[in-house]
Parts: C-alpha cells; sequence; structure tokens
C-alpha cells in the first residue's frame, strides 16, 4: 500500500511529513513555495492519516517503513526530509536507517527524547463526535470545545472532517488505531541510532517540545546538527510563523551543501 501525497514542482526532491492527527494539506502553502524555489515537493499523508491507507500497525518503525516503500516507488533519492513533530520524529528514524537517501534533514518541533502521552484529552473530544448528530463543521466544533479550548488547535484538527456523501461527515483519521498506539507517538529514537550529515532541529520559541537540555542528545544522534529557534512561535511553527520558517529552511538549505 502506498502512502497519498501530493507533488509539487520540479527539482531536487523536498519531503515532508506532517505531525499526528495532521495531513499534508496542512503545508500546502509552505509546500507552494518551496516548490517555486525550484525543489519536487512531496507532501506526504502518513498512514491512519489524511488519505493514506487505514491500517491496525502504527508505530515509528512502519512509518519509517512506508517512506521508504514510497520513495522506491518514485525512485528518489538525496532527498531533502523535512518532519514536524511525529513527522519529524518519523524522519530521524527514516534518516538514522537510510542516511544514503538523505541529503539533509530537518526537524520541525521536537526532540529525539521519550514523551509522555499528551494527546488523551483532544482524542477524548474527537471520540464524541457523533455524526448522525452533527451535520455541520460549527457544530463539531461546537462539541469539541468542550474539550479544546484553543481555537486554533480545534480549526486544525477539524480539517480532518470531509463528506462521505451528501449530509454525511466523518473523519479521515483512523480514530480508533490513533488512541489505540497514542503511546508509540511519543517513543524516543533508538538509542545508537546516528545520522552524519547536515541536520536543522526548528523550534517555536513559545514552545516546550525542545528544550534547552535536550540539546546533548540532539548533538549525540545528529553530530552535524544545529538548532534555530522561531519568534513569536508555538509547536505549530509553521503555520505560526511562516515566513520565518521558510527562510529558516531554505537558508539552511542553501548553505549546508
Amino acid at each position: 500500500m502506498k502512502l497519498h501525497s501530493k507533488i509539487l514542482g520540479e527539482g531536487q526532491p523536498f519531503i515532508i511529513l506532517h505531525g499526528f492527527l495532521g495531513m499534508s494539506d496542512n503545508w500546502k502553502t509552505l509546500g507552494n513555495k518551496f516548490s517555486e524555489a525550484g525543489f519536487q515537493v512531496h507532501l506526504v499523508d502518513q498512514r491512519n492519516h489524511g488519505r493514506s491507507f487505514h491500517d491496525d500497525e502504527f508505530n515509528y518503525d512502519v512509518l519509517a517503513e512506508d517512506l521508504k516503500r514510497y520513495c522506491d516507488s518514485y525512485q528518489l533519492e538525496n532527498v531533502i526530509l523535512l518532519g514536524h513533530s511525529m513527522g519529524g520524529k518519523t524522519a530521524m528514524l527514516f534518516a538514522t536507517l537510510y542516511p544514503k537517501m538523505v541529503s539533509q534533514l530537518l526537524v520541525a518541533d521536537i526532540s529525539p527524547r521519550f514523551y509522555p502521552i499528551h494527546h488523551d484529552t483532544i482524542l477524548n473530544g474527537l471520540s464524541t463526535l457523533d455524526f448522525s448528530e452533527i451535520k455541520s463543521r460549527s457544530q463539531a466544533d461546537k462539541v469539541l470545545s468542550n474539550y479544546v479550548s484553543e481555537v486554533g488547535t480545534r480549526m486544525f484538527l477539524l480539517k480532518n472532517l470531509y463528506w462521505i456523501e451528501k449530509g454525511q461527515l466523518a473523519l479521515r483519521i483512523n480514530l480508533d488505531v490513533l488512541k489505540e498506539n497514542v503511546s508509540e507517538v511519543g517513543e524516543a529514537l533508538p538509542i545508537h541510532s546516528k545520522f552524519e550529515k547536515p541536520t536543522l532541529f526548528l523550534r517555536g520559541d513559545k514552545s516546550e517540545y525542545v528544550m534547552p537540555n535536550d540539546e546533548g542528545l540532539i548533538k549525540q544522534h545528529f553530530p552535524l546538527s544545529k538548532i534555530e529557534t522561531i519568534s513569536n512561535a508555538g509547536h505549530w511553527l509553521h503555520a505560526e510563523n511562516p515566513k520565518d520558517f521558510y527562510d529558516a529552511v531554505i537558508s539552511f538549505i542553501t548553505f549546508s551543501r
């Protein structure tokens, strides 16, 4: 089974992996900008997300293997690989397993360390959406607001809504499997994993996902890495400050070749 993707432009392949409960569409605006800069951008839906296939197995090993099959199917090599949050963990593992396939690695607001479960309230909120009763996005938003107070987060989550048929909404994510395997999302990168090519970790200045005491672990796994902070941004740094995020990515790709 092949991952669904949207491919933009021509040039060196540039793969972007979304985070947990996200999808490739979250990256459409930036993806277009990167393609205009001369890259062939692959906006990929990871399994159980977006328009990609649903499967009962869900962990970083299978997410990395899905990406390997995807690259093989398009005969991609010398890939620039960017992942956000969960996608960053997939990207880190992929780069350490297949270093010859990756020229540069970019990781957005996640560290290689273990993270405890912290999506349970969101998952519980999504589980309460009863689509025999809910017939509009605004109704879904009202129900979800009992669990998720932040409007921007709800808008992000509700991008998963789609019409199966006229009058019938559903979620694109495989919610049951993601709930069952949510602990996998926080798993640490295997202790001996190493990628010895240029790597950029981008963190939001308002986020606590990448902290100063993560730097030693990052260097241990990624000796040629550097960490850059994006101002006025939290965990969704690419959406909250897309200009600075874009500039940092392009600068890194250009000067670390």
